[in-house]
């Protein structure tokens, strides 16, 4: 008997293409914005998307500052750092950080959904979150995502 013998292509550097994505996160909850960023940041939106591979485009976030929670996150929830001292553990509410630093909000809400692994840090690096609307990757023709 005859049969056909289909083989799994997975993706390398070589195959994959990258393009370059803009969002605009004025008035988008910050966990469901996050979690479409994150599977794009993967390549899970690609037909050839392998596990083991950083298939995934660029994104650029811009309007960080306009992001919104759900219920009294402002006030509730808290973002801790630990500088490895004693004593040295500081929290900071959302509304406080977003004042002073508002990209860290999506930027730790995006890198907490991606692997932790070197392929999850390679992945973190194609992500560029700005407070305001301008943004200094115009030279890469972005193309607009909604959500």
């Amino acid at each position: 008997m005859n049969t056909l013998s289909f083989r799994t292509k997975s993706a390398n550097d070589a195959t994959v293409t990258r393009e370059w994505h803009i969002v605009d996160a004025t008035n988008l909850t910050l966990g469901r914005m996050a979690a479409k960023v994150a599977a794009i940041l993967r390549g899970k939106n690609k037909p050839y998307y392998t596990p083991h591979t950083d298939c995934g485009d660029y994104i650029i976030v811009i309007n960080a500052e306009k992001i919104q929670f759900t219920g009294n996150k402002w006030n509730d929830k808290e973002y801790l750092t630990y500088s490895g001292y004693p004593g040295g553990q500081k929290g900071e509410i959302a509304k406080d950080l977003v004042r002073r630093r508002p990209e860290l909000i999506i930027e730790r809400a995006v890198k907490g959904m991606l692997p932790k692994n070197r392929l999850g840090r390679a992945m973190y690096k194609k992500l560029f979150v700005y407070a305001g609307a301008e943004h200094p990757h115009a030279a890469q023709k972005p193309k607009t995502l909604t959500f």
